[in-house]
C-alpha cells in the first residue's frame, strides 16, 4: 500500500539572477513499510529532497500526498501535528537535549503531544536499540552510536508510520554507524514503519529494499 508519494515536486532557490533547481520535478511513490535509500553525490538535493517529503519545507511547486491526502490542504498547525504524530525523524547531529536524561529524551515527542506513554512499547524500543543502561545518563556521559540509538528511540517514541533519517551514520565510526543502520532496519520492519534514509554511503545504501539516485535535483529509480 503506498504510505507517501510526491507529485511533480520541485524546489527552486535563487542564487543573484539563477535559478537553482535543488529538487526538479520529482515523482516518487513510498509502500507501507519499505526501506528506501536516496543517495548522491553532495549537493545533488537529496536532503531537501527529503525536507520536502516530511513537510519540514515547502516546495515550490507540485505536491506531497501522505496517506492519500496532499500536505497541501494542511495548516501550519496540522503539518506540525502531523509531524510529530505521524513522521519520526533521526539526523546526523543526535539533537538531544543535553540537560535531558536518555529516557526524558526519548519521552519528550510524547509529553509535548500531551500524551501518556505506552510504557510496554517504550520498553520495547529501549529493549530492541540496547540502551538500558543509558537511560538515566545525559548526553555528555554517552558515545555517539549510543546517543544516536537514544535519538532513534525518541524519534519511534510516538509510534511514527514514517521514518525520515538524514545520514544518521555520517557522525559515527564505521562500526557504530554499521551498529545503528542494522537497528534501523530492524525496528522499521518490526513496527511496520516506512524508512526513508538519506546517505552519501552507497554500501549504506545496499541494505535498503530500494535505491533512489539523485543528480543535480534530478532523482532517479
Amino acid at each position: 500500500m503506498t504510505i507517501l508519494e510526491c507529485k511533480n515536486l520541485t524546489k527552486e532557490y535563487y542564487s543573484g539572477e539563477n535559478v537553482v533547481k535543488a529538487v526538479d520535478n520529482a515523482n516518487l511513490t513510498f509502500e507501507q513499510g519499505e526501506f528506501t535509500a536516496i543517495t548522491g553525490p553532495s549537493g545533488s538535493g537529496k536532503s531537501t529532497l527529503l525536507h520536502l517529503l516530511s513537510s519540514l519545507e515547502n516546495p515550490t511547486s507540485g505536491e506531497v500526498i501522505y496517506n492519500g491526502e496532499s500536505l497541501k490542504k494542511y495548516n501550519d498547525n496540522q503539518l506540525s501535528i502531523l509531524r510529530r504524530r505521524r513522521f519520526g525523524f533521526v539526523f546526523q547531529a543526535y539533537n538531544l537535549v543535553q540537560e535531558l536524561t536518555g529516557m526524558e529524551n526519548i519521552l519528550l515527542p510524547v509529553m509535548l503531544d500531551k500524551k501518556k506513554p505506552d510504557e510496554g512499547y517504550i520498553e520495547k524500543l529501549v529493549d530492541v536499540l540496547g540502551i538500558a543502561d543509558r537511560l538515566s545518563h545525559l548526553p555528555s556521559a554517552m558515545s555517539g552510536g549510543q546517543q544516536q540509538r537514544i535519538a532513534i528511540a525518541r524519534a519511534l517514541a510516538n509510534k511514527p508510520a514514517i521514518l525520515f533519517a538524514d545520514e544518521p551514520t555520517g557522525n559515527l565510526d564505521g562500526k557504530s554507524g554499521r551498529e545503528v543502520l542494522s537497528l534501523l532496519k530492524y525496528v522499521s520492519a518490526e513496527f511496520g514503519i516506512t524508512l526513508i534514509l538519506v546517505t552519501h554511503d552507497l554500501g549504506v545504501a545496499e541494505q535498503a529494499d530500494r535505491v533512489l539516485t539523485m543528480r543535480d535535483g534530478v532523482c532517479k529509480n
